[in-house]
């Protein structure tokens, strides 16, 4: 198996290079997440790719409930960005992704079906358990509102009954305004919310300012937690334990016990 961006890498704004696409060409399976987050792999790479080869090619999103982006109007004729592309964040979507990857290996190398399909139902355990701890144990949050750095998170908020406020929205690259950092103070003291959170394979920089300004015109202290995005291993910890710790910081803001 060959993994074009490497682990924690920003996914919006990484550009294939030469070897890339020597890499896709060689490729049985190519894989891919969709809904406009690898917008290189049908702009650049799948275009270069001759047609002498047969393989597989998996969008894990085609056909999936999407969400709308509502921040933005899309250029005529142009795909990526109407959609929140970052749906492997919930561990619901990511169990209907892994489903379609693990459809296509079998279509691709059929003569290994039962080892794969060992593996794709041990994973759809843990993926449907752990879809069963986000919905039992946020059931009974008192608060329904967290404030993010990144709005990556809409595909949990959706499923599991909460909203997002954020300093930047879809995309990871963005520079936010002050203004858009002044009102996200004034909706924390509005909402009487003190926690913002933040994927640690960003700066925190955003964060610390929001967390200084509100603790300066509130007097109250604010937390800075962790929301993992699940780009890579970090932390120590894998793709699942990442969701876990996911779930257990958003228990702690939106008050779930």
């Amino acid at each position: 198996m060959t993994q074009l961006i490497p682990n924690n890498t920003e996914i919006h704004s990484w550009e294939p290079s030469a070897s890339s696409i020597v890499a896709a060409e060689d490729a049985d399976i190519i894989i891919y997440n969709g809904a406009g987050a690898d917008h290189w792999m049908e702009d650049d790479v799948l275009p270069a790719l001759s047609n002498a080869k047969t393989r597989t090619i998996v969008d894990s999103t085609a056909g999936l409930e999407l969400i709308a982006n509502q921040e933005q109007e899309p250029e005529p004729g142009e795909e990526h960005g109407i959609y929140d592309p970052h749906t492997w964040i919930s561990p619901y979507m990511a169990k209907l992704q892994a489903e379609k990857i693990y459809n296509a290996i079998v279509q691709v190398d059929p003569e290994h079906e039962s080892y794969y399909t060992q593996r794709w139902l041990n994973l759809e355990d843990k993926l449907n358990q752990l879809d069963n701890e986000y919905l039992t144990g946020l059931s009974n949050a008192t608060k329904n509102t967290i404030f993010v750095t990144h709005e990556a998170f809409g595909y949990l908020a959706y499923r599991y009954g909460f909203e997002q406020h954020g300093v930047i929205g879809l995309s990871a690259d963005e520079q936010p305004s002050t203004t858009t950092i002044a009102t996200l103070v004034s909706e924390m003291e509005e909402y009487q919310i003190y926690a913002i959170y933040v994927d640690p394979v960003y700066s925190t920089e955003y964060a610390q300012t929001i967390q200084s300004e509100v603790q300066a015109q509130t007097g109250h202290s604010v937390t800075i937690l962790k929301l993992y995005l699940m780009l890579g291993p970090t932390d120590n910890m894998d793709f699942l334990q990442q969701m876990q710790t996911n779930l257990a910081n958003l228990k702690i803001e939106l008050e779930a016990t």
